[in-house]
């Protein structure tokens, strides 16, 4: 697993408004649950594709890393492991990277444990240096998600009940976020360091996972996730949450940790 040297190389440093939600600007925890919908249509952090809604059309691609072709620049990839089973539906993990990272920053995060469990890796890029929840509203990196999950349920089986969401700093607030305002699609979130959590409606109970290093000096455990955790378990969420003594990183135990978790999910 990358070093926190590593980590910030692929991933990024974090934006001024990431840092200013840990220091006390938007409360971390999301201030409680959001309504879940509201009038004049779905919410924009809503995505609109689901399992089923495709079906994959011809032979599966091969093992490795492709690109989608959605974007001229800053493509979301699709990362197949050599280990994908033969039959039946695949697990699917989302994967998104911090601040300043793109596609393959986030396949860097969990590509070894994906090898080792037969997982997809989804892993899309921001539009702009950070998502862009983080900075403002929820607005074109969901619309590039939701096309990137159309084409990879284009492309493949996947197993409803085994979809997650996983992100580290800032892509560890978007998808607690994303996830939380998707919980009917997404079974489980998984949040390496976040944050805090973007305001949006939440749908459905999906399994959270939270880790965060004590020693953490660019998003500080105790502004973050200390608050984060105890606010999404007063709204009801069954929350796993880790910390570790170390820096702004994602150890590997708490990694395989998380890639477990997911495989038990759905049954």
């Amino acid at each position: 697993m990358p070093t926190r040297r590593a980590f910030l190389a692929a991933c990024g440093q974090l934006t001024g408004a990431a840092l200013l939600a840990a220091c006390g600007g938007p409360d971390p925890g999301g201030g409680g649950a959001a309504p879940e919908g509201g009038e004049g249509g779905p919410d924009p952090a809503v995505l609109t594709v689901r399992p089923g809604s495709v079906s994959p059309t011809g032979p599966p691609p091969a093992p490795g890393t492709h690109p989608l072709g959605l974007a001229d620049d800053r493509d979301a990839l699709l990362y197949v492991p050599p280990t994908l089973p033969a039959e039946g539906p695949a697990p699917l993990l989302v994967t998104l990277h911090g601040a300043g990272g793109d596609a393959e920053g986030g396949l860097a995060l969990l590509r070894g444990l994906a090898d080792e469990h037969g997982l997809l890796l989804l892993s899309p890029a921001s539009r702009g240096s950070t998502w862009d929840a983080i900075r403002s509203d929820w607005g074109p990196d969901v619309e590039l998600i939701d096309r990137a999950l159309r084409e990879v349920f284009g492309l493949l089986p996947v197993d409803p009940g085994r979809i997650a969401v996983a992100g580290f700093s800032d892509g560890a607030s978007y998808a607690l976020g994303l996830g939380l305002a998707n919980g009917d699609l997404f079974s489980s979130v998984v949040a390496f360091s976040p944050g805090f959590v973007p305001p949006a409606p939440r749908t459905g109970r999906p399994a959270i996972f939270v880790s965060h290093g004590v020693a953490d000096e660019v998003l500080p455990v105790e502004r973050t996730s200390r608050r984060i955790v105890p606010a999404l378990q007063e709204d009801g969420y069954t929350v796993t949450y880790r910390e570790f003594d170390g820096p702004h990183t994602v150890p590997p135990e708490i990694a395989g940790e998380a890639v477990e978790r997911l495989g038990r999910a759905g049954g």
